[in-house]
Parts: C-alpha cells; structure tokens; sequence
C-alpha cells in the first residue's frame, strides 16, 4: 500500500516588517541592548562616560528620526489617516509621532538629571559647613545614584513608552506596558541614602502594577471574547454593529480602563504615587511623572478614541466620575502634605485629572488640548524635581517643606525658578500650566463637558494654596540655623532646570508653535 503525499502549492508568507517606520523604537532598544553589552564588558572607570553618551545620543537620534517620520509626505499625504506596521500590530500616525517625540525630549531631559555624577556645594551660601567634611560624606550626601545599569534600565523603558501608545492591538499594547513597567520597578529600588525607603517604594509599586497588569490582561480576554480580535479596529466594528453579547464588552471597557488609570495615576488608582514618588531616586521620579504619563495618556486615548470612539455614551459618565474624583482627592489631599515630593505627587494626581477633561471631550480640540497639556506639564515636572535634587540638608534631599524655610533668602535663583514651576502647576497666567488647563478645558466645553469644567476651575483654586505655601515659606520666612544647603549644579542638571524653566515661560507667552503641531496632530486622528 502505497501512500502519495501531495505537496500544496499554498506557502506561508513571512512577514514583513516596516523597518523605517519602526526606526525611532528600534534605535532606543538597540541603544538599551549595547548598555547591557557595556555593563558586561566595559572597563568600570569608562562605564560611566559610555553609558551617558549612549543614552543621550540614542534619545537624540530617535527623536530627529521621529522628526523625519512626521515630514514623509508619502506617509502623511492630504486624506490619509496614517500607516500600519509589523502586520498591523504597531500605528504610526501623526498623534502617535506627537506623543512619542514628546517622550524623547522629556527622556532626554530626565537623562541629563540621571548623569548628574557629583555636585558641589555652592560657594555663594554660607551653608557648606553643615555638609559632613570628609569627601566620601559629602559625595554620598550630594549622588543619588552610583549604579550604571541604571543607563540601560532607562532606555528599556522609554522604549516600552514608544510602544505604548503605538500599539495598534491590545497584545501589543500590554507587551509595551510591562516592558515599560520592569525596568521601572527596579529602577524605584536604586536609591542610594534611604535604600529602605526606596526598596518600599519599589515593591509597592511592583506589586500593584502587578495587580493592574493582570486586571488588563483579563480585560484584553473580554475584549476577545467579545470580538474575536484584539485589533483595536475589528473590536471597534464589533461595538458598531452590536451584534455580540454587551456583557463582555462593557467588561472588557471597564477592566481595560483600570489598568490605563493605575499608569495615569487617577483616583481610585492612585495610592501608589506618593509612596513611589517620595521613595524613588529623584531622577527616575522625574522620568516617571513625564514621560510615564505622557505614554500612559497616549495609551488611553488611543483605545477609548479608536477601539470605543463609538461607544462616547457609554464610556464618558464613568470617566466623568474619575475625572472629578481624581482633580478634588489630588487637590485637597495635597493641602495635608509635608514633604514635597508628595506635594508633587499628588498635584501630579490633580494634573491628571485635568487632562482627562480633555479625553472625555473625545473630540479633535481634546485630543489637541491634552497633547499640548502633556508636553507643558512634563518640563515643568522635570524641572521641578531638578530643584528639589539640588536642595540638601544633613539627611540628603530636604524633603520636609521645613527644610525649604528662608530658602529665598540663601538662593532666590533656585527658590524663584522652583516657584515658576509651582505657579505653572497652578494655572496662573503666562505660565505653560495656564495654557494647558485653557485648551483642555475649552475642548471639554465643547464636548458638553461644561460642570466639568467648573469643577476643574474650582480644583485649581484649591491646588494654588499648597503652591502659595512653599512660596511664602521660602521668601517669608526666616531660615534655620541649620538651613538647606543648595549644591551648585553641573552642566546636565543645570541644562535641566534652564530646559523646563524655558519650556514654561516660552509655552506661557508663546504657545501658538506648539498649539499650532498639536493642533495638526490632531487634525489627523489615530490611524485604525
């Protein structure tokens, strides 16, 4: 008995990937892996210096790569909505270009604080008595982090944070979510005063991100079994013709949306962030509160304006709730607070309240208004938190606002930029933050979204008095016998606090240039 095999003539096809299109992600990884390569093989003394200019390059590269990116007309062309890569997994479209360029500015920014490798303390205060003599005292009082791996850690994650908001299906999204969240658990833990404090912080947050990951990954299998699909285009033809049980639907909206809002840091997600803020090194705190949630809002609104964009009436009460919750918990909770990276944490909170107004508009003006909200908030964040690296007492950071008493007096440079960024966060005229809360708003008025707004008009007024605060407690007060001591920055922390200072001001002033990109990006919604 013979047996004939028949061959087919059908053959698999390989797949093919976009290269080009993948190119900015594609030079951050690579970056990421010759860190580790350096971290294995490179002599300890060059470490440093390689890793540094790996880092800062590799940002820079990507970043002009984006740039030429958003300049294809063959891509971009007058009615096209964008361009799918990697069989479909990854969108680029003009948002998605937007976001991710934001991230590797505010990445490249974070960086410059990271390679902060000594200070000096200031010869202009009369304070430098009060830092421990011996130079092994002062440079363990004065780093924050001796660990070089922290270089490839970083870029593993803003790699993640590129994905994020380009996945263009569920799977893709939730590999981009933990390859942005592990690097980042550990780089909580890499403090090296406070390592208590700062290896709490680290499993706290890796123990809710664990939480929130496996609440999306459940809502990723509703989504599927609704759809049968988890390209964000197919489950939102499924929700159009609503043929399939709403049940699992409404169940995946919601699972799904726990899991953006713990990254976002809404209410009632928000527990980790004060913990993790005050416990993290100062520099990662900086590249979290920025670039984390520019790429967790990118996250967001792609899927609610692209898998749900059909679904505004079912969705938005619930994101109302969030929102009001999330602006009032972050402002009043911020009145309570004695440490100012909590402070900070929580306004961070309140911020993202703000912001979510203009996702609920879940139009054009509030996909515009929240880009321009997002890139204006995550330098004046950077900067803030620069500040805070450069003010020092005998325990390391003065993290106590008492710490920050008289600090007007011994360096009205530093207090009058850390008082730019405060005022900024708190809306007032000519400052980035007023421009931001100006255009979200008017897109959420728009949308319909008008007690919205005047809730969020409200949180404002409340979130100013803990500004006013450390204001008046750094120019009104008399200082300590033992007052802060302010280090003189290097030429990376330096460039940091005059890149956010800058960024807040020129947005405040001239905000039309970044409106203007905003405004384009959003012409052209996310690609399907």
């Amino acid at each position: 008995m013979s047996v004939t095999v028949a061959a087919t003539a059908s053959t698999i096809a390989a797949p093919h990937f976009e290269w080009s299109l993948l190119s900015p992600m594609l030079l951050v990884f690579g970056a990421a892996l010759a860190g580790v390569l350096i971290e294995a093989f490179a002599p300890r003394d060059l470490r440093r210096p390689m890793h540094v200019a790996l880092t800062l390059g590799s940002l820079a590269g990507a970043f002009v790569l984006t740039v030429v990116l958003a300049a294809k007309s063959s891509i971009f062309a007058a009615g096209k909505p964008g361009v799918v890569a990697a069989i479909g997994t990854v969108g680029v479209d003009r948002p998605t270009l937007f976001i991710q360029a934001t991230i590797l500015i505010l990445a490249f920014v974070s960086v410059l604080l990271i390679a902060e490798s000594s200070h000096e303390v200031s010869s202009f205060t009369p304070q430098a008595a009060a830092v421990p003599g011996s130079a092994e005292e002062r440079e363990g009082l004065l780093a924050g982090l001796s660990h070089t791996e922290v270089y490839p850690l970083t870029l593993f994650a803003v790699g993640g944070m590129l994905l994020f908001p380009a996945a263009n299906d569920l799977l893709t999204m939730f590999i981009a979510l933990e390859v942005l969240s592990l690097p980042l658990y550990l780089l909580c833990g890499l403090a090296r005063r406070r390592r208590l404090l700062s290896q709490e912080a680290a499993m706290k947050y890796f123990l809710l991100g664990a939480f929130s990951s496996a609440i999306f990954l459940f809502g990723i299998a509703m989504l599927y079994g609704y759809a049968g699909s988890v390209r964000l285009s197919a489950i939102a033809t499924a929700a159009q013709s609503g043929l399939a049980s709403s049940t699992l639907l409404y169940a995946g909206i919601a699972l799904l949306g726990v899991g953006l809002l713990f990254k976002v840091g809404a209410v009632p997600f928000q527990a980790w962030k004060p913990d993790v803020y005050q416990g993290s090194p100062t520099p990662i705190t900086a590249l979290m509160a920025s670039c984390t949630l520019v790429s967790a809002f990118g996250a967001l609104l792609r899927v609610f304006y692209v898998a749900f964009g059909q679904l505004t009436w079912d969705w938005r009460p619930a994101m109302w709730a969030v929102a009001i919750v999330t602006m009032m918990v972050g402002s009043i909770i911020a009145i309570t607070q004695t440490d100012v990276k909590r402070l900070l944490a929580y306004s961070s909170i309140a911020q993202a309240g703000y912001i979510l107004t203009g996702v609920i508009a879940a139009n054009a003006a509030g996909l515009s208004g929240s880009l321009f909200y997002l890139a204006a908030y995550g330098f004046a964040t950077i900067g803030a938190f620069a500040i805070v690296t450069l003010v020092r007492d005998r325990a390391g950071e003065a993290a106590h606002m008492s710490g920050w008493a008289g600090l007007g007096k011994r360096s009205p440079l530093v207090a009058g930029v850390f008082a730019l960024f405060l005022i900024a966060f708190a809306g007032i005229p000519l400052t980035s933050g007023f421009n931001g809360k100006f255009a979200v708003f008017r897109a959420a008025i728009q949308g319909g979204a008008l007690p919205l707004v005047i809730i969020g008009v409200i949180s404002s007024a409340i979130l100013a008095f803990p500004y006013v605060r450390v204001i008046v407690l750094m120019f009104f007060s008399e200082p300590a016998a033992e007052g802060p001591v302010v280090v003189r920055p290097s030429a990376y922390t330096g460039l940091a606090v005059a890149i956010g200072a800058a960024a807040t001001v020129v947005l405040g002033i001239i905000p039309e240039p970044l409106l203007s990109l905003a405004s384009h990006a959003a012409s052209q919604l996310f690609v399907r």
